[in-house]
């Protein structure tokens, strides 16, 4: 069992930048254990056609390392995940990852003051642990009947069939979210006929992406000032874009910009009202795309909204008794982040685990730390999602706080640490608090943004930089810590 400072869980964005800043601090006994066979978390498992981010790649990158040459203000998903690898191994971070080391349990030890941890490579003790797996890490299956009869290729889109031909074949994709959105329309030239399966229908508001000049990367090379202003006006702009989520007003501005958006692409007025949902906008994630609804009025795309029934050997049955023949079946049905796959294999000092007391309620103090588990840091964390702006910027807040929590630790001859429980309820009732004036509670759906208890346990209600200023602050009197043991032999 090799013992180290800090153990951490997934070598995606976020693990690839607390490695990072934990080398900056002078922490370097660390290791990045990855299931996988190398580095890029979600950007190296979604491949599907159209992959790319919806977020601008100015400001979807780390502030420590922006990069200068991003091909196009949304990047797409090869260029994200060079990106990763590269920083990774510009930092010296990449010696410390580990492959091909599943995590099968981890469990805290009170006596020696570590978590021992169980991979598929190998033991491991460590002083810190830190499960950076992300939201979007495990696809989400729907619980349709008769989902293993079908006699086809059948995949979902986090886990794309490249050795599955397309073209002149008969497809049939269940799900509208974001993922669809993309790789339906990179598909529709190439099939013979596209049947896409509509639940609920999501507003969407133009895209606008557009290459970026070489003269602009250039600039940004010699002058980086120059990229870190226009960043902060990214930035800005993005902030401004909270404002409807909270107040109904300015959201019929932005409601008529996307039924703007579906009318100007969308002739046909039968088609066109079935992509107008009768939810508040906001309620489900906004997505952003240009080609989406062209890709929808083409000859080989038809759209169906009658309930799915079952699938069968032959495609997919609807309520009405339609059988919809295809020889490809595809999932777009997301992830599910208010289910952290690896919660039931972390075991807490009581002997309780994390999906135990995230039963049925998903939360932590900070978005970041969790009672009766000491040691542990948990980002992005319950809360800590966005609809507006980026993750990144999230993740390095909470990064922040994981250092600040190790120096107090250091400095203090620390142990163990963990939030009180005083502390982690009064977290929850300020963001639940805030939480009652936003769109996602009261606009009339039921989104993925909810937990088995109904409450949005995904997003942050408010603006990112109030987020940061509530987290990357320490507060030690949130804190109970024990003094240190005598390190393990």
């Amino acid at each position: 069992m090799r013992d180290v400072h800090v153990a951490i869980i997934g070598a995606g964005f976020t693990g690839i930048g607390a490695a990072i800043r934990l080398k900056e601090q002078g922490i370097t006994d660390v290791v990045l254990l990855e299931r996988a066979d190398a580095p890029g978390g979600t950007w190296r498992d979604n491949t599907y056609p159209g992959c790319a981010c919806d977020v601008p790649s100015r400001l979807y990158s780390f502030s420590f390392a922006q990069n200068p040459a991003w091909s196009r203000k949304y990047s797409g998903q090869g260029e994200i995940q060079r990106y990763l690898c590269g920083v990774a191994d510009e930092h010296g971070i990449t010696p410390h990852m580990r492959f091909g080391h599943a995590l099968q349990s981890a469990r805290w030890d009170d006596a020696t003051q570590r978590w021992h941890i169980d991979t598929a490579g190998g033991a491991f003790a460590a002083r810190a642990l830190l499960l950076a797996t992300g939201a979007l890490s495990d696809p989400a299956w729907p619980a349709i009947p008769g989902r293993d009869d079908f006699a086809g290729p059948a995949f979902h889109s986090a886990q794309w069939r490249h050795d599955v031909p397309l073209a002149g074949r008969r497809v049939a994709v269940i799900g509208t979210g974001a993922s669809a959105i993309q790789f339906v329309p990179a598909i529709q030239p190439q099939v013979g006929a596209l049947t896409l399966f509509q639940r609920t229908p999501p507003w969407i508001v133009p895209r606008r992406d557009r290459a970026v000049p070489a003269l602009a990367q250039s600039l940004f090379r010699a002058v980086p000032g120059v990229q870190t202003f226009v960043r902060a006006l990214s930035y800005l702009a993005h902030e401004i874009t909270f404002l409807p989520f909270q107040h109904r007003r300015i959201r019929q501005v932005t409601r008529h910009v996307a039924l703007r958006h579906l009318a100007s692409q969308v002739a046909d007025p039968v088609l066109r009202a079935r992509l107008t949902p009768s939810y508040d906008m906001g309620c489900k994630r906004v997505l952003v795309s240009d080609d989406f609804y062209p890709a929808l009025t083409k000859p080989n795309v038809r759209l169906e909204t009658t309930a799915i029934e079952r699938i069968v050997p032959t495609g997919v049955r609807t309520q009405d008794g339609t059988v919809h023949e295809a020889d490809v079946l595809i999932f777009g049905t997301g992830f599910r982040p208010t289910d952290p796959p690896l919660a039931p294999y972390v075991t807490g000092r009581d002997g309780r685990t994390l999906a135990d007391c995230w039963r049925p309620i998903f939360t932590a103090y900070a978005s970041t730390t969790v009672h009766g588990f000491p040691n542990l840091f948990v980002i992005p964390g319950p809360n800590a999602g966005l609809g507006h702006s980026s993750m990144i910027y999230m993740i390095e807040s909470q990064i922040t706080h994981m250092l600040a929590a190790l120096d107090h630790m250091q400095r203090g001859a620390v142990g163990a640490l963990e939030p009180t429980l005083a502390a982690q309820e009064a977290w929850t009732r300020d963001v639940d608090a805030r939480m009652r004036r936003m769109v996602w509670v009261e606009g009339g759906c039921a989104s993925w943004y909810l937990d088995r208890s109904g409450r949005n346990s995904t997003l942050w209600p408010g603006f990112t930089f109030a987020f940061r200023r509530a987290v990357a602050h320490f507060r030690p009197e949130h804190y109970q810590g024990i003094p240190a043991v005598s390190a393990i032999a």
